[in-house]
C-alpha cells in the first residue's frame, strides 16, 4: 500500500521507515527511552478518564505500548507515514485501537477531536514544524494536550564533525535548537520545551551506519548530494579515530489548548 497525495520525498520517508519496521526495535534504543518519556509527559498531563488519543508516527508501537497500559479504556488512533510500520504495529496482541496510513503533518481532521495528541521522534520529518503544531494543536479539544519529542541540533555531533573535518557536509537534516523551538512555542497560551541526551552505543562508523540503516533514517536532507567511496572512507576514518559511539539531542514539547 502506498500513500495517496505525499511528495516525493514524503514517499521516500515512507518507503525507508516501511522497509526497516521488522528489525527496527533491535537498533532503536534512544527511540525507546525517548518514547518512555513522552508516554511519563501525557501520564501527568492527563491523570483521569478515557481520553480521545493521536498518535503520530507509531512506529512499531513503542510508545503505544504505554499509552496501551496507562488507558485501556481510551480511544486510540495509531497512525504512521510507513504502511509496513502500521501493520507491525497492529499485529502486537498488546494493542487495540484503530491504525491508519497517514501523514501527520496534514491530517484530515476538522474540528477539536483529540484530548492528546502523542508523537515521539517523527516530527524532524515534518517540512513545516511551526505550521504543522499550528494545525495539531487546533485539533485539540479544550484542556488537552499536544506531546512530542523531535531530534535536537547536537544529534549526531561526531558525525558531523567528521565530514568537516573532511571538508564534507553530512546529509544528516538540520535540527533545531531548544531555542528555536521554544520561540516556537511562544504562539501557543500553555507550553513549555525541554531537552535530554542520549548516548548511542553504536561503536564506529560501520555501527552508526548500521544503526540509521536499522532504523530506516537514511533519507538525506534536500540540497545534500551523497558522498562518494573515497570522501566515505575518510569521513569514517576520522569518526573512528576520535573515539566510539555518538548520541541523540532530543528536544521535548508540550502545548496545552486552554479554551
Amino acid at each position: 500500500m502506498r500513500l495517496a497525495m505525499i511528495d516525493g520525498r514524503k514517499q521516500r520517508i515512507s518507503d525507508s521507515f516501511g522497509a526497516a519496521a521488522t528489525d527496527y526495535e533491535a537498533h532503536a534504543g534512544p527511540q525507546r527511552a525517548a518514547a518512555t518519556l513522552v508516554a511519563d509527559l501525557a501520564a501527568r498531563q492527563h491523570r483521569q478518564g478515557a481520553p480521545h488519543i493521536w498518535e503520530i508516527g507509531c512506529g512499531t508501537g513503542l510508545l503505544t505500548r504505554h499509552l496501551q497500559r496507562q488507558w485501556p479504556d481510551g480511544r486510540l488512533l495509531v497512525t504512521d507515514i510507513a504502511p509496513a510500520m502500521v501493520d507491525h504495529a497492529a499485529r502486537d496482541a498488546m494493542i487495540g485501537g484503530t491504525f491508519l496510513a497517514m501523514d501527520g503533518e496534514t491530517p484530515p481532521f476538522e474540528g477539536q477531536w483529540f484530548d492528546l495528541i502523542l508523537s515521539s521522534l517523527a516530527f524532524q520529518w515534518f517540512d513545516d514544524l511551526d505550521g504543522a503544531l499550528k494545525r495539531l494543536a487546533e485539533l485539540l479539544r479544550p484542556g488537552g494536550s499536544l506531546i512530542f519529542s523531535t531530534m535536537g541540533e547536537r544529534s549526531f555531533a561526531r558525525w558531523r564533525a567528521a565530514h568537516a573535518v573532511c571538508g564534507a557536509v553530512a546529509a544528516v537534516p538540520a535540527y533545531p535548537s531548544l531555542d528555536r523551538l521554544r520561540a516556537s512555542l511562544t504562539a501557543f497560551d500553555d507550553a513549555f520545551a525541554f531537552d535530554e541526551d542520549y548516548p548511542l552505543d553504536c561503536g564506529d562508523a560501520r555501527g552508526l551506519i548500521g544503526h540509521l540503516r536499522g532504523i530506516g533514517a537514511v533519507v538525506p536532507r534536500d540540497g545534500v548530494a551523497p558522498l562518494g567511496p573515497g570522501v566515505m572512507r575518510r569521513v569514517m576514518a576520522a569518526f573512528d579515530t576520535g573515539g566510539q559511539g555518538d548520541g541523540y539531542h532530543v528536544l521535548f514539547g508540550r502545548i496545552t489548548r486552554l479554551r
